[in-house]
């Protein structure tokens, strides 16, 4: 195949030769060397690697002022601004507002109540678990799908939680974070077509990890101030290219706790219509006014439920990213092939110390509950103080308010002053939504904070923010 180098071809050099008086090792090695470079050079250009004009590559020698001259052109090259490369599928995303308004945060020295990480460290007992578990050496390659240790406490959990006994070794896949969960069970199980039908408002990742898998997401909004499933609506949107529904609950960002009613009817149409359910439990330890109703525990829904999870949430560990995936043996074989490729493993040693906190007592769970409530009680309490309109919050660490009260355009322009002007961080619930304009007028609060730090941002708001 010819070269489609638009330059003038390079010269092979002549062929190697020698004369028995000359020869010397050194000589020989000399020009070997030349003739393979030369001859990699012509390769590479025949595959497309490398193109240079034919004066740089065959000129004997090249003056230092050209030398310098060239290698500043190429500097001057490599300096010059690109357009930002990405694929398709994920042209419309743009930086995670979390990412944005955490950055916002640190230069404007703002209390930052926006992204749901704890700003207080987890219990000693698990943190102290995963330093000796470095210690005994446990620091390689974790078993694919999970340490064996974890994937049995994960198991004892579930069991306790909901009843259902599965085999930790065939129905439970260990991830790097609920998020890769999510990405590992929509890449294992969805085809590019397949319909998904999500609840919006919803965490962002669930639209790029549809997205890459070439979903048709179809969307039921949630409407405050209760947020309820609109059955209706909800059954219209089921065709025969329907795949899954993706269920948050607690949810994110609206607190909202789906009642057995609503799961009910939700699994009476996944069976009707064969349908598969996704749900994202991992604010299942901070259910406050109800407990908590996982719908694989509903009857016909274990068979068609991917359960997904994580340690973050319940136990104030977000950076340690240890997720999971509960599912029949059938699904659970896509959710595989997918983490296979996507991270194969999983941190060895927090593994062995996520192990020792799902055996934690009971009495952790309380305490973590109480603390959440006496948390949310100053957050709530202040920001009706400050003039929001707050809708009420049954599980998760978030709260969802209306901002209209103050006057800004949308929630977008509303939380750029609040960062700036008052110096507090709230999240815009409008990247939330297919349709931003569907959430233009809420913002989310986490009260997932220190008390002083809850009290602090209450009262900077109640200084500087007025309403018009």
């Amino acid at each position: 195949m010819q070269s489609q180098c638009p330059w003038t071809p390079c010269k092979m050099p002549m062929p190697l030769s020698f004369k028995p008086s000359t020869f010397s090792a050194f000589s020989f090695s000399k020009q070997l060397l030349l003739h393979r470079k030369s001859i990699a050079y012509i390769v590479s250009t025949r595959r497309g690697i490398a193109c240079y004009p034919s004066l740089m590559a065959s000129s004997p020698s090249v003056s230092t002022t050209q030398k310098d001259a060239f290698s500043t052109q190429n500097d001057s090259t490599r300096k010059t601004q690109q357009p930002l490369q990405v694929a398709k599928r994920l042209e419309k995303f743009k930086t995670t507002i979390f990412t944005q308004m955490s950055s916002l945060a640190i230069k404007h020295g703002a209390i930052n109540l926006g992204q749901g990480f704890p700003n207080f460290d987890g219990p000693e007992f698990v943190k102290e678990a995963a330093i000796q578990a470095i210690k005994d050496g446990k620091n390689q390659y974790a078993r694919g799908y999970g340490v064996p240790d974890l994937n049995s406490a994960i198991a004892e959990r579930f069991k306790k939680d909901t009843g259902l006994v599965v085999d930790p070794d065939k129905e439970i896949t260990v991830t790097s974070g609920c998020t890769e969960a999510i990405a590992a069970t929509m890449l294992g199980l969805i085809n590019p077509g397949d319909e998904v039908i999500v609840f919006a408002p919803f965490y962002d990742s669930y639209e790029a990890t549809l997205s890459m898998a070439g979903a048709k997401i179809k969307c039921i909004t949630l409407c405050p101030p209760t947020f309820s499933v609109p059955i209706d609506e909800l059954k219209s949107a089921i065709t025969k290219n329907t795949r899954a529904i993706l269920i948050n609950t607690p949810h994110n960002p609206t607190g909202k706790m789906f009642t057995r009613e609503e799961l009910g009817t939700i699994s009476s149409l996944c069976i009707e219509n064969d349908v598969l359910v996704f749900t994202d439990e991992v604010y299942d330890k901070l259910a406050f006014e109800t407990d908590h109703i996982s719908m694989a525990s509903l009857p016909g829904m274990y068979e068609r439920t991917v359960t997904l999870n994580s340690l973050g949430k319940t136990f104030s560990l977000t950076g340690w990213k240890i997720g999971w995936a509960i599912a029949p043996p059938h699904l659970t074989w896509g959710v595989r092939q997918a983490h296979s490729f996507l991270t194969f493993a999983t941190s060895t040693p927090m593994q062995w110390a996520a192990a020792a906190a799902l055996r934690a007592s009971e009495s952790y769970y309380v305490e973590l509950k109480r603390d959440y409530l006496a948390k949310k009680k100053i957050l709530v309490d202040g920001l009706k103080a400050v003039g929001f309109k707050v809708f009420p919050s049954s599980g998760t660490y978030f709260v969802v308010v209306d901002h209209t009260p103050f006057g800004l355009e949308n929630d977008i322009a509303f939380c750029e002053y609040l960062i700036k002007e008052v110096g507090v961080v709230a999240i815009p619930t409008s990247v939330f939504y297919l349709n931003p304009e569907d959430g233009k007028n809420l913002v989310r609060f986490t009260f997932c904070k220190d008390e002083e730090t809850l009290k602090a941002a209450v009262e900077r708001m109640k200084e500087k923010l007025k309403r018009k």
